[in-house]
């Protein structure tokens, strides 16, 4: 009976025992999945320093910006941490005090200010969303730290992508999205941003995050030069429009490009005044979607009626109904 009791005690131990080990390397992983695989200390730059600091003010040792820069202020914050928890007080996050701190901070999320993103915002934030989506290649604006049409339109993208609500408004969900997306992205080391081609978007019902008088805009634009034309080219008439703002050679507002001297016939001879359809404004939908059918033109001509020598010299990507897209 004692070997008995022995035998099941010894037994217990191991299974406890391994469950704890199992437990253990399963928090040791997901704290190399949150720091990073090296040793943070000070002088350490990027994504991984970014977490860290998040996460140290989530639960109150940094009251600093959060810079992705390892310096003083977080070098004293990561050995307050180390002192409240026990730890060897050196500054340097290694296994140990990341593992500790991925414990202590399992709540936190990007953003832990729980700040929402919008049109009209700007500053640091701000500048490291557009980082961020740049590094994937959404954004190719410049980097300025203003939430503009140019970021509102690459988050939109970035969210279709990734199959989540296509809102342009970088909530809770989309920031956690972003920085599972770019953990390897750096401060001042971005992939050379590559030009993407918009994805084909279903039908929807309504465009969230754009203002009724630019939707009106962009629906009278479609409707003025383009009526009369397959559904597709319609489409692909807003989506030129909305490339012009993503593309540094023009305006960032809607308003901007549609009325930029000699841009578009429709403005220069009233039309654009017309009252669109329904067809025009189911078009605009599609297009602030989205849905780019022209395979990312910033220009069209009818080439029946054309008659610059500039606008037959652009390289032409497709021809959709009577007219011709081209870059």
């Amino acid at each position: 009976m004692w070997l008995l009791c022995c035998t099941l005690m010894v037994l217990a131990g191991a299974i406890l025992g391994g469950v704890s080990l199992d437990a253990d390397r399963l928090a040791d992983a997901k704290a190399e999945a949150s720091f990073g695989k090296g040793t943070l200390k000070k002088g350490a730059r990027g994504g991984d320093v970014y977490e860290l600091q998040g996460r140290l003010k989530y639960l109150g040792f940094y009251t600093g910006k959060i810079d992705g820069n390892f310096g003083e202020r977080t070098y004293r914050a990561v050995r307050l941490f180390q002192y409240e928890f026990g730890m060897k007080v050196d500054g340097v996050v290694g296994p140990k005090t990341k593992r500790k701190l991925w414990e202590a901070s399992k709540d936190w999320t990007p953003g832990a200010d729980n700040r929402i993103y919008r049109v009209g915002d700007r500053g640091g934030y701000v500048w490291e969303l557009q980082r961020r989506l740049r590094f994937l290649g959404f954004y190719t604006g410049k980097v300025d730290g203003v939430f503009l049409w140019r970021t509102y339109r690459a988050v939109r993208l970035f969210q279709y992508e990734f199959g989540m609500k296509v809102d342009g408004v970088v909530g809770p969900k989309t920031k956690r999205m972003l920085w599972k997306a770019t953990r390897n992205w750096r401060p001042g080391k971005e992939a050379t941003p590559q030009a993407r081609k918009a994805p084909a978007a279903k039908p929807v019902r309504s465009a969230p995050g754009v203002s009724k008088q630019d939707f009106d805009l962009l629906a009278r634009a479609i409707y003025s030069e383009a009526r009369g034309e397959p559904y597709v080219g319609q489409v692909a008439v807003g989506a030129v429009i909305l490339n012009r703002i993503d593309s540094e050679k023009f305006p960032d507002t809607l308003s901007g490009v549609i009325f930029q001297p000699q841009a578009f016939e429709a403005v220069a001879d009233g039309q654009i005044w017309l009252e669109p359809d329904e067809t025009a404004k189911k078009a605009a939908m599609d297009a602030l979607n989205g849905w780019d059918p022209s395979g990312g033109a910033l220009y069209y001509f009818n080439p029946d009626r054309a008659i610059s020598k500039w606008i037959w010299s652009r390289p032409q990507i497709k021809r959709i109904g009577k007219h011709i897209f081209c870059k």
